[in-house]
C-alpha cells in the first residue's frame, strides 16, 4: 500500500458561492488521477473515488480495509449522472427522489452497464444517493464523475463527522481530506431497495425514516431483516459486518440506570476502567471513569449526530470497557439502535425482572 502526505483543504460551507472553489478544484485533480478523497457530507465523511475506475475503487478498499463483497454508494450531484448508472428507474424511486433528493437517502436501483463491479460488489443493483452538502455537490461537479464513497474512516471504526476524525484514521492512507467542517446528521443515509417491482425495502436505517418513507409513497415500506444474518452477500453497507466500534468492549444495557450503575462499580472492583455511553439528561447520574453524553435523549436527532463523536471519545478516555444505553426503535431511534448494535457487536444485557 501507498504512504501519502495527507494534505487537507479547507473550504468554508457557510459561503454562498463555493463554485469554481480553488480548494475543490486542487481536490478533484486527485480523483481524476484515480486516487481516493475524503468529503464531507451532511452525514458523515466519505471517501470518494470515480465509480468507474476499478483502480480509484481498489484504492478505496485498500485505505480502509474494507472487505470486497461489501458494496459502496455512488454519490451524484446532478439527477442527469444517473443515465449511466442505472438500468431503469422505477416509478417509485421517482417519487422518493423528488421528495428526499439532495438528501439522506440511497436508492438501489437495477445497474446500469458502465457500473463496475467492484462498486456494486459483484450485485446486478447499484446503490446511489445525491448528498445534500453545498461542498459534496460541487466537489462532484468538479470532479466530472459520480464518486463511489464509503465514510472515510478504518472499516469497523465509528463513522467520521469532522475532517478530524479522517486524518485520525486515514492519514498517510489517502492523499487528502477535503474539511467543510462538521457534518450534520451524523448517521449515514436511509438506504431503500427500489429494484424489486412494486416493493419498497429499508435495507439500512438512517436520516429519512420508516414514517417518512411511507407518507411520501402512500403505502406500506417493509424492512428488511437480513443485515442480521452473516452468511449471505450484504445488498447494502452495513448489512453484514460489524462497525461503528469503539477500541473498548461495547455492551447495550437494556434495564435502569441503577443497573448500569452495578455493572461499572463491578467492572471498577476488577480493576477496569468503565465508561457509560448516555444523554444529557443522564449525564450526572452515573460515577464511572468516562461519562459521555450523544445528545439530549427528549431530542433523537441530537443523539444521532453526536454518536460518532461520542463512541470515538471513549477511545481518548482509554477505557478497558463501554455500557450503553438504549433507545426506542422508532423515527430516527431505529438508526441509532442500527448503529449501537453493530458497535456492540450484539453484545446486550438485559436486567431481569424484579
Amino acid at each position: 500500500m501507498m504512504t501519502y502526505n495527507t494534505m487537507v483543504w479547507t473550504v468554508d460551507n457557510s459561503e454562498q458561492v463555493i463554485e469554481k472553489n480553488s480548494q475543490l478544484i486542487q481536490a478533484s485533480l486527485w480523483i481524476k488521477k484515480d486516487e481516493v478523497v475524503a468529503f464531507p457530507t451532511e452525514t458523515v465523511y466519505g471517501l470518494g473515488g470515480n465509480a468507474y475506475s476499478d483502480t480509484a475503487i481498489g484504492r478505496i478498499y485498500e485505505a480502509k480495509g474494507r472487505p470486497s463483497d461489501n458494496p459502496l454508494i455512488v454519490h451524484i450531484a446532478e439527477r442527469s449522472q444517473l443515465q449511466d448508472l442505472v438500468g431503469e428507474i422505477p416509478d417509485k424511486a421517482n417519487k422518493l427522489m423528488g421528495a428526499f433528493w439532495p438528501g439522506p437517502l440511497t436508492i438501489i436501483f437495477p445497474k446500469g452497464s458502465k457500473v463496475s463491479a467492484r462498486v456494486t460488489g459483484g450485485l446486478d443493483t447499484v446503490a446511489v444517493r445525491m448528498p445534500d452538502h453545498p461542498v459534496a455537490l460541487e466537489f462532484i461537479k468538479s470532479c466530472g464523475v459520480p464518486l463511489a464513497a464509503p465514510s472515510a474512516n478504518l472499516s469497523g471504526k465509528p463513522s467520521p463527522t469532522s475532517a478530524v476524525h479522517v486524518y485520525e484514521d486515514l492519514s498517510g492512507r489517502i492523499p487528502g481530506i477535503v474539511d467543510g467542517g462538521q457534518t450534520g446528521i451524523g448517521v449515514e443515509s436511509t438506504v431503500v431497495d427500489c429494484s424489486v417491482d412494486g416493493q419498497v425495502t429499508i435495507l439500512r436505517p438512517g436520516g429519512v425514516t420508516k414514517e417518512q418513507l411511507e407518507h411520501v409513497l402512500g403505502c406500506a415500506v417493509y424492512v428488511d431483516p437480513s443485515f442480521t444474518k452473516k452468511d449471505t452477500a450484504p445488498r447494502s453497507p452495513g448489512m453484514k459486518y460489524t462497525h461503528y466500534a469503539p477500541d473498548a468492549p461495547f455492551v447495550l444495557v437494556n434495564g435502569s440506570r441503577e443497573f448500569i450503575q452495578q455493572l461499572v462499580k463491578q467492572a471498577k472492583s476488577e480493576g477496569r476502567r468503565a465508561g457509560v455511553l448516555t444523554t444529557v439528561e443522564n449525564e450526572g447520574f452515573y460515577s464511572a471513569d468516562a461519562v459521555i453524553p450523544a445528545g439530549v435523549r427528549s431530542r433523537p436527532e441530537t443523539v444521532a449526530a453526536a454518536l460518532y463523536d461520542a463512541l470515538r471519545a471513549f477511545n481518548e478516555a482509554k477505557v478497558d470497557i463501554i455500557y450503553g444505553e438504549v433507545f426506542p426503535k422508532h423515527g430516527v431511534g431505529d438508526a441509532i439502535m442500527n448503529r449501537l448494535e453493530k458497535a456492540a457487536g450484539g453484545n446486550m444485557m438485559v436486567e431481569e425482572d424484579k
